[in-house]
C-alpha cells in the first residue's frame, strides 16, 4: 500500500470514477475481443446503464467499434464490440546513436509503416528528420488518428522531457520534448529505451496475468536495465533509476562514456564486444597484429555461426560478463521474469547457456527468475516506444 503524499496529491472525483471505469472496460475488449454489452457489464461488474453510457462514448470517440451480430437465446441479438485498430494510431521512435528507427502503428502494436535513418549528431537536426518522416506517414495513411508518440531513449529523461543523461547519445543535456513537439505538433512521452521495454513485456508480452515483479536488461551499443515492481515503473531520484550498465567493475578497466572506468557495460556490451574482437582486452591493453577496419556486431555475430573462434570466444566473454551483471539484477530484486533485448538474443543457442550458468553460480538458489530472451523479429524498443502512448490510454489515471 502506497502512502499518501500530503505534499502533492489529487482528490479523487466523479471524473476520476468515470475515467476508472472507462479505462476497465477499454482493457476488458482489448483482452477479450469481440464481446457483448451484456458480456462487458458482467466481466467487469458495472451497471448495464453505465456500460451503454461508456460504450456510447468510445464508439463516439472512436476506440471501439461494433461489429458482428452475436447469438442470443432470446431476445435482440447483440452487436459485438472491438478495438477500432484501424483508425487509431501511434508515432513510434527509437532512437539509437547510429540510426533511429520510427514506425507507425495501430493501438495492438501491429506496425503498418517503418523506416530508419541515420541519427544526426544534433538534436535539431534529429527534429527535422523526424518532422519530415512524420509528415511522410501522415501523408501515406491520412485515415489513422494519430493519438501520440512515444520515443525510447538510450538514456534518461525527467519528467519535464529534458535528456539528462545519455553518454553514448553524446548531446548532451538537451529539452528534447520542447523541441520535438515544437517541430512535429503531435503530444509525446518520452521513455529510457529499456524502461520502454519493460512495460511493453508487461502490455504484450506472453507472460503469466500474475506477473508484477520484471527486469528488462536491453543490451546494444551499452546496457540499459527497466524496472518493473509492483507492477510499477520505477524511475528513481532523478529519473536514473537503471543505471546498471555504469556500475563499475574495475576501476582499472577501459574509459566509459559516462566519465569512469571500467563500468559493466564496457564488458558486456555490443561495442565491448567489437572492441575485444578487434584486439581490446577487457582490461584496456590490446593484441597485437590487428589492423582492419572494425566490424559490426553484426557481423561477429554470423563470424560465430560459422564457426570463426575469434568471434566465438567474443560472445562467450560478453555472455559471460552479462551473466555476472544479471546475477546482481536477481538476486537484489528477484523479479519474475527477466527479459534480454538486443541482437545479442539471435545467438541464444550460445549465449543462453553461459548467461543462465553465470547466474545460477553466482545469484541465491531460492529465486526462481525466468530469464526470457525477447524475438528481435518483434522489434522489442518500438513496441516499447508504442507502449508509451498505450498506456496513457489504457493504464489507471494518476491519483493519490
Amino acid at each position: 500500500m502506497r502512502k499518501i503524499d500530503l505534499t502533492n496529491f489529487q482528490v479523487a472525483t466523479s471524473e476520476t470514477a468515470r475515467q476508472i471505469n472507462r479505462r476497465i472496460a477499454l482493457n476488458i475488449i482489448r483482452r477479450n475481443p469481440p464481446m457483448s454489452r451484456a458480456d462487458l457489464a458482467r466481466r467487469s461488474g458495472m451497471q448495464r446503464s453505465t456500460v451503454s453510457a461508456i460504450v456510447g462514448q468510445l464508439i463516439t470517440e472512436g476506440w471501439i467499434t461494433e461489429g458482428a451480430v452475436g447469438r442470443s437465446a432470446r431476445g435482440r441479438r447483440p452487436r459485438l464490440l472491438h478495438l477500432n485498430v484501424e483508425r487509431a494510431g501511434i508515432l513510434a521512435v527509437d532512437l539509437r546513436p547510429e540510426t533511429t528507427r520510427v514506425g507507425l502503428a495501430g493501438i495492438d502494436a501491429r506496425f503498418v509503416m517503418q523506416t530508419t535513418w541515420p541519427t544526426p549528431r544534433k538534436p535539431a537536426a534529429f527534429a527535422e528528420n523526424l518532422a519530415r518522416t512524420v509528415a511522410a506517414f501522415r501523408k501515406a495513411h491520412r485515415e489513422i488518428v494519430c493519438e501520440g508518440m512515444g520515443i525510447s531513449v538510450p538514456g534518461r529523461v525527467d519528467q519535464a522531457g529534458r535528456l539528462v543523461f545519455a553518454p553514448n547519445l553524446g548531446w548532451g543535456e538537451v529539452d528534447l520534448r520542447h523541441l520535438l513537439e515544437r517541430e512535429i505538433g503531435v503530444p509525446l512521452v518520452m521513455e529510457n529505451a529499456a524502461s520502454a521495454c519493460a512495460l511493453a513485456e508487461l502490455w504484450f508480452g506472453r507472460h503469466p496475468e500474475n506477473v508484477q515483479h520484471l527486469v528488462a536488461v536491453t543490451v546494444s551499443e551499452g546496457i540499459g536495465v527497466g524496472l518493473l515492481l509492483n507492477g510499477q515503473l520505477v524511475r528513481g531520484g532523478d529519473a536514473m533509476a537503471g543505471e546498471f550498465g555504469h556500475v563499475t567493475i574495475d576501476e582499472n578497466g577501459p574509459p566509459c562514456g559516462c566519465g569512469k572506468r571500467g563500468c559493466w557495460e564496457q564488458y558486456a556490451s555490443n561495442l565491448a564486444a567489437v572492441r575485444y574482437y578487434c584486439g581490446q582486452q577487457p582490461d584496456g591493453s590490446a593484441h597485437a597484429g590487428r589492423t582492419a577496419p572494425p566490424p559490426a556486431f553484426a557481423d561477429i555475430m554470423r563470424l560465430a555461426e560459422g564457426a570463426d573462434r575469434r568471434a566465438g570466444e567474443t560472445l562467450d566473454r560478453m555472455a559471460t560478463y552479462l551473466g555476472m551483471g544479471i546475477a546482481g539484477l536477481v538476486t537484489g530484486l528477484a523479479p519474475q521474469v527477466l527479459v534480454i533485448v538486443g541482437e545479442i538474443t539471435g545467438a541464444w543457442h550460445r549465449v543462453g547457456p553461459i548467461i543462465e550458468g553465470v547466474v545460477k553460480k553466482r545469484s541465491l538458489s531460492r529465486i526462481a527468475t525466468t530469464i526470457v530472451p525477447t524475438d528481435p523479429g518483434t522489434q522489442p524498443r518500438l513496441r516499447g516506444a508504442v507502449t508509451l502512448v498505450v498506456q496513457q490510454h489504457f493504464g489507471a489515471p494518476h491519483v493519490a
